[in-house]
């Protein structure tokens, strides 16, 4: 018995690992991406530096290193995540697919407006493929459900950043006449009503966005821990791979109402 808990415990450390490692590749990606993008707005010499990493995109993409290096280091450490890490995964997850969104409205726009867009690799990269691999990361932990449920208050915070970025975006560009969206220059979108109508929508998708992955993270938790529960009650020795149950988890709720 002792050495199929061993071999077990084992093969959740070797995912946690596999986890860990996926975390690193993307944001080791994220950072070529940004280097990348960087080197390309560097040709256009009266592009100001301050002006790339003013964008939402630039912005969420550093936040996504940090989360996604400190995301690596406890899947290599810790037998699971913190629960505030799973939070902040998600939102820096819901910016980094927001911006996917936003540049794809803006490359329909300029179209539309008979308006040249050049996507350079890096743009590919920071608004598509990444958002993309980061979203499978989350899934893959939700699937797994090792960590503990992404918490409901997740929708209001994930409008803190925005909110911050949006109030000095909008009093550096009327000081400076430069705004890194279309859609925020009133003088382009029929004045401050425009910028307003465009800035609800954009709002709605950031809560839109996270309130699916809350409601999917929490619903795919519930799932796997009645299944760990099954397991318990059978005694297989697969359930050994899973953490502990917690007093006051739901897998311990569960537990007691099976019991009742």
């Amino acid at each position: 018995m002792p050495a199929s808990v061993t071999g077990s415990a084992a093969g959740v450390t070797t995912a946690r690992r596999g986890l860990g490692a996926f975390r690193l590749g993307i944001a080791v990606l994220e950072i070529v991406a940004l280097v990348g993008n960087y080197q390309y707005v560097l040709r256009f010499p009266l592009f100001a530096s301050v002006n790339f990493f003013s964008y939402f995109t630039i912005q969420s993409a550093m936040l996504a290193v940090v989360t996604l290096l400190a995301a690596a280091w406890f899947a290599w450490s810790r037998p699971r995540d913190p629960r505030w890490l799973g939070a902040v995964r998600t939102i820096v997850t819901v910016y980094l697919l927001v911006s996917g969104v936003v540049f794809a409205l803006i490359a329909a726009q300029a179209s539309s407006r008979d308006y040249r867009l050049e996507i350079p690799w890096s743009d590919t990269l920071l608004h598509f493929v990444v958002p993309v691999l980061a979203l499978i990361a989350w899934t893959v932990d939700a699937v797994l459900a090792v960590n503990p449920p992404v918490p409901w208050s997740t929708i209001g915070f994930v409008l803190v950043f925005p909110a911050a970025w949006l109030g000095y975006t909008l009093v550096r560009g009327a000081e400076i006449g430069w705004y890194p969206y279309f859609f925020l220059d009133e003088s382009q979108v029929d004045g401050y009503p425009g910028v307003l109508a465009y800035c609800a929508i954009v709002l709605l998708i950031f809560v839109g966005i996270t309130a699916i992955l809350v409601a999917v993270h929490r619903a795919l938790e519930r799932r796997a821990v009645r299944r760990r529960v099954r397991r318990r009650r059978t005694g297989g020795d697969a359930d050994a791979a899973a953490p502990a149950i917690e007093p006051g988890s739901p897998a311990d709720w569960l537990v007691g109402a099976d019991r009742g």
